[in-house]
């Protein structure tokens, strides 16, 4: 196979560095530190990926991604948001706080007042029920559906009635302040596995009006279903660039998130230093290569080669290490992440973050991957440019004068 001058050289002397222990060592050490940072890194990520997905689902499932406020004058002209490229469904929304009460506990919760219909069709709740149906909310029948973690710590079953107060619109009677109150019959109980499952009841819209006494459309908002919470931002700037207020999901979860995505960073950035202590490795490697093959630089450099073909030999064989590396560790990688739960439960860990024991959730994205990959790659390059700086300054007639 034809290979280019520069490349043909620089192989040779890669492979006869394990003429040399002490250089041949340090070049599998390398190799090894690359491909065992990388396999971390992709395995960190992987599962950061999957808990950051978990996270989205389970929370910002129950949380509404963007409310849009109506002012007065907008009440009467409602208007289509779905034209919007992300938002997926809509739907009039009331929420307010208030206070669940059973015969044994009595808890602080977020009220949603919501559409059952739409709410079945764009919500992951309506996948999460354990019993009942949103649309067992139906309008004159005060139901709610409330999260399994809620019913444990009140001791409610399906049927059961339990009271709930409203914070809004309470009011001042013979004996001080009074809060709008009504027995609700228990219709349904989802369990989403988050930290706001005993935080929110769903009850019907217009339930939930009557409890605080107003109609739907004085205390309303519209609530946004978007493709990809994510992606709130630009739509919230369109919005309120129109004069509407919104809110969105970060006034709840954003803390939360931004806590999960800085943890992300700093692991990544931990093991990419373990694959940059293994890349400069090289460096010692190819400086004594270069020290080794003076000879031989100065012979080719009398012969006609030019400076930057003898560069080009020590960048490939610096790089070509870092290749080795950087395969090793993507296909290590790989098969460990594809594998780790079937590891995990081979050697018996206790570690399950999943909802029933499912394991540690995995997500790859495959952009990350190629990054991680050329980072690896571009650190392996830079790395060997001193060395090859170093072999360009030979001089042949001080390199030859003792041959």
């Amino acid at each position: 196979m034809y290979y280019p001058l520069s490349a043909f050289i620089g192989l040779r002397y890669a492979k006869a560095a394990k003429g040399s222990h002490f250089i041949a060592f340090i070049n599998l050490f390398s190799v090894i530190g690359i491909a065992l940072g990388l396999m971390a890194l992709l395995t960190v990520l992987a599962v950061m990926n999957g808990f950051e997905a978990e996270l989205k689902l389970r929370n910002l499932g129950i949380t509404p991604h963007i409310l849009v406020q109506h002012e007065d004058t907008q009440r009467d002209t409602p208007q289509d948001y779905t034209a919007i490229a992300e938002v997926r469904a809509q739907a009039e929304q009331i929420d307010y706080e208030g206070l669940v009460q059973s015969p044994s506990a009595l808890q602080g919760v977020m009220v949603q007042g919501i559409d059952p219909a739409v709410m079945n069709q764009n919500s992951v709740i309506a996948n999460n029920l354990l019993v009942g149906s949103l649309n067992n909310l139906v309008a004159g029948q005060y139901g709610v559906v409330i999260g399994h973690a809620l019913a444990r710590k009140l001791n409610l079953t399906i049927g059961e009635k339990t009271r709930l107060f409203a914070a809004k619109n309470s009011f001042f009677g013979p004996f001080g302040r009074s809060y709008n109150q009504r027995l609700f019959t228990v219709v349904g109980v989802f369990d989403m596995a988050s930290a706001l499952d005993d935080k929110v009841v769903l009850l019907n819209i217009e339930d939930a009006a009557k409890l605080i006494r107003s109609n739907v459309q004085d205390v309303s908002a519209t609530r946004l279903f978007l493709h990809d919470a994510f992606t709130y931002l630009p739509i919230v700037q369109q919005l309120n660039a129109k004069g509407l207020r919104t809110t969105d999901w970060r006034t709840q979860q954003g803390a939360l998130f931004d806590a999960v995505k800085m943890e992300k960073n700093m692991m990544s950035l931990m093991l990419l230093l373990i694959i940059a202590v293994a890349a400069f490795n090289i460096v010692s490697a190819l400086v004594m290569v270069v020290t080794e093959k003076q000879g031989d630089i100065a012979i080719l450099l009398t012969q006609g080669m030019t400076r930057s073909k003898v560069m080009q030999i020590f960048l490939f064989n610096g790089v070509y290490n870092g290749i080795k590396g950087t395969v090793w560790g993507l296909a290590g990688g790989l098969l460990l992440v594809f594998q780790l739960n079937n590891i995990i439960e081979l050697f018996n860990l206790p570690i399950y973050l999943g909802p029933d024991g499912q394991g540690l959730p995995i997500q790859l994205e495959w952009q990350q991957v190629l990054v991680l990959v050329a980072t690896s790659l571009g650190l392996c390059f830079v790395a060997s440019l001193y060395p090859a700086f170093r072999a360009v300054r030979v001089e042949p007639a001080l390199a030859l004068k003792y041959e």
